[in-house]
């Protein structure tokens, strides 16, 4: 893929978000017409509540006033009746002037039915009740059809007629109007706080979404800058930080990459160019082909194989380390017999360097992982003592129990590093300042980190101010068993072995 074409991809994505409706996406849409319909239907459903509630409760209010009426007016008709001795003459004033404040009708029967009066006029002056005179209770009034209600005349004790007061359909109507009419403000004012907050609620919860899209899109169109800047609410913010953690490493990743190609194409160039010159020089026959010639091709040649086999090693070690290898290679192994058995192999090498090793190996010390890959852990860390370190260094060499770790100590007296340099040790194709003589392509270390990495431990470069280099390595204690304790025999042998000079 060309150069632009990461950037042409960018502004394609770019212009698509560009020509989005502004506002919200479809599963913002999706949400929002739920909100809305969930908000309108509670609206709804709550003023169709009140409604009927306060229709009823207005109904309610409105016949017990009725029914107090009545009982008002069987009163004044009473004293009226018991002032005239009778229904002929009675004074019915106070009980028209009663309807008339009621707003109904009034009509007067006698203990025959028959009517005694008719308060059709509302402008009749009120008469009040002489003594003795009693209505009936509230309980005795009662409807007897729709807009009317009747009460009995009593007058000690006896009961004389009935007054009925006739009530208008339209009486009453205006509390039920008035408090209908501010439900209905109500549910308004309701509705729109409804739709507003699901539409802010929507927003919040679709922007960070919508941005890790678009940051998504032109991460993958190439921009390796992309990440989302928005934080949303709980799981959307962890989300969000999630994704820009995700893009931090695939572009760390890449750089890595990048570089083991460039540091990896600079290892290699420099054997082929040799092997390279040399066999033009042979096979245009300016030089004869000399065993001191052949020697130095054929060493160029193993140092290209060493490279390669090297490079080989760091993708086990790294495809080990993603993988996190089966448990089925994993058993109960004697850390302390390993390393026993990787200074026994390194020994001539140890020895030829001219180091001092001094071995501190307590066993048992158990550790589940895969022995070899420990082997080669190990292997790696001795040889690098090896290329390093001067003759009459010493190198010490540790294994202990640290409550539920096995921690492995490789300490030498060699020339060290610099503090600015010891963070960059573990790292690929990696070497310290003026190594340029001494053989080797840094992939060792590296090995060494991903393997202890797969089995769970950590590992850490320490340079001592006095000089020298301190390589530490934690892996997690097996439990002890039985058959775990039968393997510890030959570490408790090469916990024993005395030390050596060369």
């Amino acid at each position: 893929m060309s150069a632009g074409s990461p950037g042409r991809s960018a502004g394609r994505v770019t212009g698509r978000a560009a020509g989005r409706v502004p506002g919200v996406g479809p599963l913002g849409r999706w949400m929002l017409l739920a909100f809305v319909l969930v908000a309108v239907s509670s609206v709804v459903v709550l003023t169709v509540a009140a409604l009927i509630g306060v229709g009823q409760g207005v109904e309610a209010v409105q016949q017990s006033e009725r029914v107090q009426k009545a009982t008002a007016a069987a009163g004044a008709a009473g004293a009226a009746y018991q002032a005239a001795g009778g229904w002929d003459g009675a004074d019915l004033t106070g009980s028209s002037a009663i309807a008339q404040a009621a707003g109904a009708r009034l009509f007067v029967l006698d203990q025959d039915g028959r009517s005694v009066r008719v308060g059709a006029g509302m402008g009749q002056g009120a008469g009040g009740p002489g003594p003795g005179a009693q209505g009936g209770a509230s309980g005795g009034a009662q409807s007897s059809a729709q807009g009317a209600v009747t009460a009995p005349v009593v007058v000690d004790g006896v009961t004389v007629g009935t007054v009925r007061l006739m009530f208008g359909a339209s009486s009453g109507t205006r509390a039920r109007d008035i408090a209908w009419s501010w439900i209905a403000v109500a549910a308004a004012v309701a509705l729109v706080v409804a739709v507003v907050a699901s539409w802010w609620v929507t927003r919040v919860l679709t922007r960070p979404i919508d941005a890790m899209t678009t940051a998504a899109r032109q991460f993958a169109a190439g921009d390796r800058e992309a990440r989302t800047r928005e934080s949303g609410p709980g799981e959307l913010g962890e989300l969000a930080h999630a994704f820009n953690g995700m893009a931090d490493t695939v572009a760390r990743s890449e750089r890595d990459r990048r570089n083991l190609t460039a540091d990896v194409a600079h290892e290699l160039r420099t054997p082929l160019a040799v092997l390279q010159a040399g066999l033009e020089e042979l096979r245009d026959g300016l030089v004869e082909p000399t065993s001191e010639g052949l020697a130095r091709l054929h060493d160029q040649s193993l140092r290209l194989g060493r490279i390669v086999q090297d490079l080989a090693e760091l993708s086990a070690a790294e495809e080990l380390s993603a993988a996190a290898e089966s448990s089925a290679k994993r058993e109960e192994v004697d850390l302390s017999r390993v390393v026993a058995d990787a200074l026994a192999g390194h020994d001539p090498q140890l020895r030829a360097a001219g180091l001092v090793v001094v071995r501190e190996l307590a066993g048992p010390a158990l550790v589940r992982a895969d022995s070899d890959r420990l082997h080669q852990a190990v292997g790696n860390l001795l040889s690098n003592v090896a290329r390093y370190c001067r003759p009459g260094d010493e190198a010490r060499v540790t294994v202990r129990r640290d409550g539920s770790d096995v921690v492995l100590v490789v300490a030498d007296t060699g020339p060290g590093l610099a503090a600015d340099e010891v963070p960059h040790v573990f790292d690929r194709l990696w070497r310290g300042h003026g190594t340029e003589h001494i053989a080797g392509n840094g992939i060792g270390l590296a090995v060494v980190r991903e393997i202890v990495v797969a089995h769970g431990g950590t590992i850490d470069a320490h340079a001592p101010a006095g000089g020298g280099l301190t390589v530490t390595i934690r892996l997690p204690a097996a439990p002890v068993q039985g058959s775990s304790r039968r393997r510890g025999t030959g570490s408790d042998r090469a916990a024993g072995t005395p030390a050596h000079r060369p």
